[in-house]
């Protein structure tokens, strides 16, 4: 019988609880996007309302998360509504938990300074971007940077990571890199600052409105 409140799901095959891959990346992609705009606001027009309703949200939704359940999470309902059709990629639920403790605890202390405080300090600074990179991992590449401490502080090896990373194992041919790939590496980084040395003032210039809509007018 399926208990309503429990940290993870039981799926067939899987000897402990597990929880969707798809719906974790949707989550931090939608949290990232927030907290992406959130700071350009600060940064540009040093509005920080964005930034504390994010905070507030990102707090909350990870305290749900960790002290109720993950299928009660706003963000993860939202995620799992837009990979609801795709098939599920099954995480261990043991370590997501551990990161998602390490989400509040970063949330947790935005959300003292900048919302009970309202201050902000390089603190403040620096666990906005530990978030954005924590998230950004998580949704671009899959990789959970929290759950790599989970093995150091518990002192065992996390099941079912994505992408079988915890699991050892040989590189299929077409994950491998062969030395002419890294060159190309080597050369579109060598092309991009050739670029900027050669182009940099031509490239610097705003551009003008091509049809006169804005009234933009043409640089000399």
């Amino acid at each position: 019988m399926k208990k309503t409140i429990q940290f993870g799901e039981t799926v067939e095959g899987y000897n402990i609880p597990v929880l969707n891959e798809r719906e974790i990346r949707a989550a931090a992609g939608i949290l990232f996007l927030v907290i992406f705009f959130a700071l350009i606001l600060i940064m540009f027009k040093n509005d920080f309302l964005l930034a504390k309703y994010s905070i507030t949200i990102f707090l909350t939704d990870f305290i749900v998360r960790v002290f109720v359940s993950p299928r009660f999470s706003p963000t993860l309902i939202i995620g799992r509504l837009i990979v609801r059709n795709q098939v599920p990629e099954y995480v261990g639920a043991k370590q997501k938990k551990f990161a998602w403790m390490v989400g509040v605890g970063l949330s947790g202390t935005m959300f003292i300074f900048m919302v009970l405080v309202n201050s902000y300090s390089p603190i403040t600074g620096i666990i906005c971007l530990l978030c954005l990179i924590f998230l950004f991992f998580e949704s671009a590449f899959g990789i959970c940077l929290a759950c790599k401490v989970y093995k150091i502080v518990y002192q065992e090896k996390a099941q079912y990571c994505p992408g079988e990373v915890c699991d050892v194992k040989a590189r299929q041919d077409i994950q491998k890199t062969s030395p002419a790939q890294l060159l190309i590496i080597l050369g579109f980084i060598a092309y991009i600052t050739l670029t900027a040395v050669l182009f940099n003032d031509q490239l610097s210039k705003k551009p003008y409105d091509l049809f006169g809509i804005f009234g933009t007018e043409k640089s000399k």
